[in-house]
């Protein structure tokens, strides 16, 4: 499996896979033919399909430093393609493949990202607890062990998480004209009075300033972004927890989402919103656990049960934006990764559970791949089609 840190990337809203991919392969081009003046891009599949919505043509354009930009769109095809070729006054530069892969990871056939490179020998986590049987260690000490760098970058993930939230509890107004959506997390906030209102307050406002194009952390995605980020605020500010141990949850939170990631998919356009969602969840709720002190069939359960309950979840972002349903699914997940977390404590002293987290993830990548494509972030069905309809 790949680096637990590919997971928390920082980067520019609303999408990972819309915005901080496509800037990331263009800014990799930018680099290495630094003469261009002009390009020719072609988008493909979801990337296609949302561009407008997902902020797409605004982040390539910023990180080519030029709008002198031509682009082409192909609809037909599922995968999430960007094709670039760069131009000057007499010269015509190669031609690049890249590929939004989810969560801002990109491949380019032409160029090496180090993206995909492997950290873990381990593929799954039955694999993983094999591994600390045999070697008498813990899954914290796993994860350190394999990446012993890991804290320090989290630190800084963690400053961004806490600067999105201050951000989008102090900003109010309209957030998007199309869907006359006005922001509501400072005045959410302004009402919290129990863990569930803060939690629910935060998780709007980090959803909010992604949708706004924020600097954001993905946690997987930039899509589930509020669920993570909402648990990581709530915990510091409201239960003084300090970085060191927020790390430590972060951490724990990545073994299962990297598994998730090697298995199946944290896309919304591969998996539907189960991949992003559901993941997020999964990821919180083991995180929780593990703060509870619970043990780790127990975590694994509450992780198992983050997925489980989203098996399904479709990607349909009315009119292409990541505003709704996005924000609100949001504050839901980070309500249930509790309930995940204590129902397992609970049902784990009475029962073992049936449904191991390998399983689910296995039938969370064999659902992801029977949805319709007008149901895996295209805008093309479900939610975003009922709103086309009630609009005209």
């Amino acid at each position: 499996m790949q680096a637990i840190k590919q997971l928390y990337k920082i980067g520019y809203g609303p999408s990972s896979s819309h915005t901080i991919a496509p800037y990331r392969i263009a800014e990799y081009y930018r680099n290495e033919f630094p003469e261009c003046k002009r390009y020719e891009i072609e988008l493909g599949g979801s990337l296609a399909l949302t561009a407008k919505g997902h902020g797409t043509i605004n982040i390539i354009s910023q990180a080519l430093g030029t709008k002198n930009i031509h682009f082409n769109y192909d609809f037909e095809t599922v995968k999430n393609n960007m094709f670039i070729q760069g131009f000057n006054d007499n010269e015509e530069f190669p031609l690049w493949h890249g590929l939004s892969l989810g969560g801002g990871a990109v491949k380019i056939e032409e160029y090496d990202t180090g993206d995909e490179d492997e950290v873990y020998v381990e593929n799954n986590f039955e694999e993983i607890k094999k591994y600390l049987n045999e070697n008498n260690t813990d899954l914290l000490s796993y994860v350190y062990a394999h990446e012993p760098d890991l804290k320090e970058y989290l630190k800084k993930c963690l400053k961004v998480m806490y600067e999105t939230v201050i951000k989008g509890l102090n900003t109010e107004g309209l957030l998007n004209a199309d869907l006359n959506y006005y922001r509501v997390a400072k005045k959410l906030y302004e009402k919290a009075e129990v863990r569930k209102d803060y939690l629910v307050a935060y998780s709007y406002a980090a959803a909010e300033e992604n949708a706004g194009g924020g600097l954001m952390c993905t946690a997987p995605t930039l899509g589930a972004c509020g669920i993570l980020t909402s648990l990581m605020y709530y915990l510091h500010f409201n239960e003084n927890i300090d970085d060191d141990k927020l790390c430590d949850l972060l951490a724990i939170a990545g073994v299962f989402g990297n598994c998730i990631k090697k298995n199946a998919s944290i896309a919304g356009s591969t998996g539907g919103c189960q991949s992003e969602v559901g993941t997020a969840c999964a990821m919180a709720s083991a995180a929780i656990a593990y703060k509870e002190g619970f043990g780790l069939n127990t975590i694994e359960y509450a992780a198992e049960m983050g997925i489980e309950h989203f098996l399904g979840l479709t990607c349909d972002p009315v009119l292409g934006y990541v505003i709704i349903p996005c924000i609100e699914r949001n504050a839901i997940s980070i309500l249930r990764a509790y309930d995940c977390a204590y129902l397992a404590e609970q049902l784990n002293n009475v029962k073992g559970n049936a449904i191991s987290f390998d399983s689910v993830v296995h039938a969370m990548n064999y659902t992801g791949n029977k949805l319709a494509i007008e149901l895996k972030e295209t805008s093309l069905g479900g939610l975003s089609l009922e709103y086309k309809y009630a609009k005209n």
